[in-house]
């Protein structure tokens, strides 16, 4: 199963990109085996779910000194694979990424990080650009998981045929 997490607080503005990403991902056909998680500010309590997956996708907006607006794409192992600074929640996703792997959780995991400016009012509602590149990213995802369901689905082996070598054309059952 894979399991696509969004990350952040939604009364923050644009910090809250990774859980209105999770919100648009609801309204769209995805492969089977996907589900998806409202995962907030992060925390320990999303360690079960994690450790369930066999692959996990984060969405989290982050501080790590690209264009405002960026989508970055990386599969990062333990803390020091994060950007520099994701937002609000910084120590308790890098912490839990690394509770994860310490306990054995061998999911594949990669993180959408998308580029915000920190400095912003209280606010619900994303900035349109923080907006913009939430759809960019939401697409990217949404062809991630497809491609993944179209390889899963070529790598089920087939059932051999039988074939009799000695016809001059092999009939097979």
């Amino acid at each position: 199963m894979t399991l696509v997490v969004g990350l952040g607080n939604i009364l923050m503005g644009d910090e809250g990109v990774g859980v209105h990403a999770v919100r648009a991902l609801e309204k769209l056909t995805l492969p089977d085996g996907v589900e998806l998680l409202d995962g907030g500010t992060g925390g320990f309590t999303l360690l079960e779910p994690l450790q369930s997956a066999a692959r996990i996708v984060l969405i989290d907006a982050a501080d790590d000194g690209n264009p405002i607006g960026t989508v970055t794409r990386t599969e990062p192992r333990f803390a020091r694979d994060y950007p520099p600074t994701l937002t609000a929640h910084d120590v308790g996703v890098k912490d839990l990424l690394d509770v994860f792997h310490i306990q054995g959780g061998g999911g594949n995991v990669t993180l959408y990080a998308i580029t915000i400016d920190p400095k912003q009012p209280i606010s619900m509602d994303l900035s349109p650009i923080a907006a913009a590149a939430m759809r960019s990213a939401v697409l990217m995802i949404v062809e991630e998981l497809k491609a993944v369901a179209r390889a899963t689905a070529a790598s089920v082996a087939l059932p051999q045929a039988h074939c009799n070598p000695n016809q001059t054309v092999p009939a097979c059952s």
